[in-house]
């Protein structure tokens, strides 16, 4: 008699790329839009693009613009100040935006409300109504909150640096793409038979419109979380709908958050307060022509395509080798580099060609500090993660301020001295990375304490009565996956197998 034994078929696997027990994707598959985790990441890093596109709209045409509305050197200073200001406190409410409804709706709003001063920068008729374009513009930096919040949601501990790194790399990559884009605009309308004082107008519905699609293009394909949307989740009790005082409560009494704030107000911050200023620096400086001036200061926004990914990458690849500690000391290590790096740029301003090379590395650098700072803060705090990254976004834009204040607003100090105090600031206030410690890790100069869980740490943020209703299980899952941060010798002795970082690129998985 013939037995026939039947076989259930495997079950089919929820996503297409491989996740972890939070549904987290544990590879990067950077050529792929495979839904919801690569595809949040392609639409995270574009809308952030175009934002950056947006804000620093201005800088290459700023010559012309100079001359049309007989700028001074306070009313373009006040103008650069402006254009960052204004996201320090939006980049605040949109973390809090994120823990609270989700970073698909948070994203798009801010874009969309901030999309009309993009086209209203082609009406602009005195260095008032200059600087309220900018200043407005720049909210829309505050995206890159949302950018960081949804890599740190979509992806694993062990490769949520370079999933940061790469996002908001390519999303920086707006302020050099821009300093191409804008003068080619110009260019092409003055070709067409426009004055200057129409083509440099024309110019900004090119980024206004390059903004709006990215903010429907998030609505219509983004998606919160692995498992859903917010509104979904909350509805059907898999996510613990929070509240604002505990979000806040939990954030602003992390210590972690303030110094990391501090930092990155001078590695982003600088960032952005040489978008505002290398254009104009070597076209006054070096006499060169508007199109070179915006080559080089091209250059510097685009080193962004490698650079802040690698110290992403950098970050986790330090992880799986000397845990939490290795993040730390990679972050002190490159950033201090970067400040030295840019007192030699001030320094050697008598050689165009030394200056160009010493920017170079500068940017590469000072960028590759702002991907190394996010490998460390999706670590922080899990309740309070959006509003935490919030904070260090806006410390980077209050950085940017308090740069240009100081050193490049009016006629105080020459640009190339500025550069150089702008360098002893970078090594100076990277110092306090030293004093961040993680019990169950452990910190620069310290290991970790005796008997300290990554459970106990974040199980903190949790009441007794909320941790009973199992409010904390998505914490308690992401405490278990970042086992890595111990060290190799924690990571060898947990029942996990912690999936290597790679940059992978899959055959056969780029639809959606």
């Amino acid at each position: 008699m013939e037995m026939e034994m039947e076989m259930e078929p495997a079950p089919k696997p929820k996503f297409r790329i491989p996740v972890d027990s939070d549904n987290q994707a544990t590879e990067f598959w950077l050529f792929s839009l495979a839904r919801p985790h690569m595809s949040a990441f392609h639409l995270s890093w574009f809308s952030f693009f175009c934002c950056f596109l947006s804000t620093f709209a201005a800088p290459p045409l700023l010559p012309l613009i100079r001359d049309t509305l007989g700028l001074t050197a306070k009313d373009i200073g006040n103008a650069g100040i402006a254009s960052v200001s204004g996201a320090v406190f939006a980049r605040l409410a949109m973390g809090t935006a994120c823990d609270l409804a989700g970073p698909r709706l948070a994203s798009a709003a801010i874009i969309l409300l901030t999309t009309p001063a993009v086209y209203c920068s082609a009406i602009i008729t005195s260095p008032s109504s200059f600087l309220l374009a900018r200043f407005f513009t720049g909210f829309s930096l505050a995206s890159f909150v949302s950018t960081q919040f949804w890599m740190s949601s979509m992806f694993s501990p062990p490769n949520v640096g370079l999933a940061n790194g790469v996002a908001g790399g390519w999303g920086n990559l707006g302020g050099g793409a821009v300093q191409l884009l804008m003068p080619l605009v110009f260019a092409a309308v003055k070709k067409m038979g426009s004055t200057p004082f129409t083509a440099w107008r024309v110019a900004f519905f090119i980024p206004g419109a390059m903004q709006t699609f990215s903010a429907i293009a998030v609505l219509a394909f983004g998606q919160d979380m692995p498992d859903g949307n917010y509104r979904k989740l909350h509805r059907t009790g898999d996510m613990h709908k929070d509240s604002f005082t505990n979000v806040l409560r939990h954030a602003v009494t992390n210590y972690r958050a303030w110094i990391l704030a501090l930092t990155y107000g001078y590695c982003f911050g600088v960032e952005l307060a040489v978008d505002n200023i290398v254009a104009q620096y070597f076209y006054d400086r070096f006499d060169v022509n508007l199109h070179t001036a915006g080559l080089i200061a091209a250059s510097f926004g685009m080193a962004n395509v490698i650079s802040r990914p690698g110290g992403g990458l950098m970050s986790d690849w330090l992880s799986s080798r000397y845990g939490m500690r290795g993040r730390l000391w990679g972050l002190w290590i490159v950033q201090t580099i970067g400040g030295v790096l840019c007192v030699v740029l001030g320094v050697v301003d008598y050689s165009f060609a030394a200056s160009v090379a010493v920017m170079m590395l500068f940017s590469f650098f000072v960028q590759a500090a702002c991907g190394l700072t996010f490998g460390i803060v999706p670590f922080v705090s899990r309740r309070s993660l959006g509003l935490i990254s919030g904070m260090t976004g806006g410390g980077g834009n209050v950085g940017a301020v308090l740069t240009q204040v100081m050193f490049f607003r009016g006629s105080k100090y020459k640009t190339e001295t500025g550069i150089v105090y702008m360098g002893i600031m970078i090594i100076a206030c990277t110092l306090p990375l030293t004093l961040i410690y993680f019990p169950q890790w452990g910190g620069m100069l310290a290991g970790p304490s005796t008997g300290a869980t990554a459970e106990e740490y974040y199980s903190r943020e949790w009441t007794e009565e909320e941790r009973e209703k199992g409010y904390n299980a998505a914490t308690s899952r992401f405490a278990e996956n970042s086992v890595q941060e111990g060290g190799p010798k924690s990571a060898s002795g947990s029942r996990l197998r912690m999936i290597p970082v790679l940059l992978t690129v899959k055959p056969g998985v780029s639809g959606l």
